[in-house]
């Protein structure tokens, strides 16, 4: 969803040669959003970060399944899983929105294709959101690791408690096992990758003044990248192929 919002104004901005502030109403004045650009930094920062609680919720549903199976299987219903998004969604966007209402301040970057929050250089007015989001994130990301992590000791020690000789039937169960295991560690790596950069940009802008538009723009390219490899991961590793070269290595290691 996120890609088919911002895709096409990215590319309107290129199709008319002009910077996002100009396509759109307001912002006509060098250093002032236009209400386009203003509308592209509040959808960049929503799913950014909406994403990422949804994310919480997966980690903390599969350490939960795992770990507490008798309290999963007694309090979480359908009913909450189904509320999870919407109530996620919903907070993300009011968190969102405050630099509409005047704590932080949407900025155009170069090449004027692109805007998101300021992160450098204002008062703490401006630079209080920007500090904020990126403790968020930065809270939710070692949320995300630690349930995570809990998630693969957990799976790791019921592969190990699995027969390791035997028919192929037996063994079928702790494959699986370390198939989840992999695959988790590997989402884990990915994620935390792709979103430190931005965590580490917004507080070397808010504290030391670091103003690098390009450092900014390749913060904010690898959490995009996320969102985009992650699928994938997770798609070629449900492969049986993949799989199977997987066992295969794992049996010679």
């Amino acid at each position: 969803l996120g890609k088919c919002l911002l895709s096409p104004i990215v590319l309107a901005a290129y199709a008319y040669n002009r910077s996002l502030s100009e396509l759109g109403p307001g912002g006509r004045t060098d250093g002032e959003p236009g209400v386009l650009c203003q509308l592209f930094a509040f959808l960049m920062a929503f799913f950014g970060l909406a994403p990422t609680l949804l994310l919480l919720a997966m980690a903390l549903e599969c350490w939960l399944s795992l770990g507490h199976p008798y309290f999963y299987r007694r309090h979480l219903t359908r009913r909450l899983g189904a509320t999870l998004g919407p109530a996620a969604a919903g907070l993300c966007a009011l968190f969102c929105a405050l630099p509409l209402l005047g704590f932080g301040v949407p900025m155009q970057y170069c090449p004027g294709t692109w805007c998101f929050m300021r992160m450098a250089g204002g008062g703490p007015r401006q630079l209080g959101f920007p500090v904020l989001y990126a403790s968020l994130m930065g809270l939710l990301v070692l949320a995300i690791g630690a349930c995570n992590v809990s998630s693969m000791r957990h799976l790791y020690g019921m592969a190990r408690r699995q027969p390791r000789r035997g028919p192929p039937a037996a063994a079928a169960p702790r494959m699986e096992e370390l198939d989840h295991l992999i695959l988790l560690g590997l989402m884990t790596v990915l994620f935390t990758i792709c979103s430190l950069p931005l965590i580490i940009r917004a507080y070397m802008g808010a504290f030391a003044a670091d103003f690098n538009e390009n450092a900014d723009l390749s913060a904010l390219r690898f959490l995009s990248v996320n969102s985009i490899v992650d699928p994938w991961v997770f798609i070629i590793f449900r492969t049986s192929v993949f799989r199977m070269f997987i066992r295969r290595v794992c049996r010679r290691l």
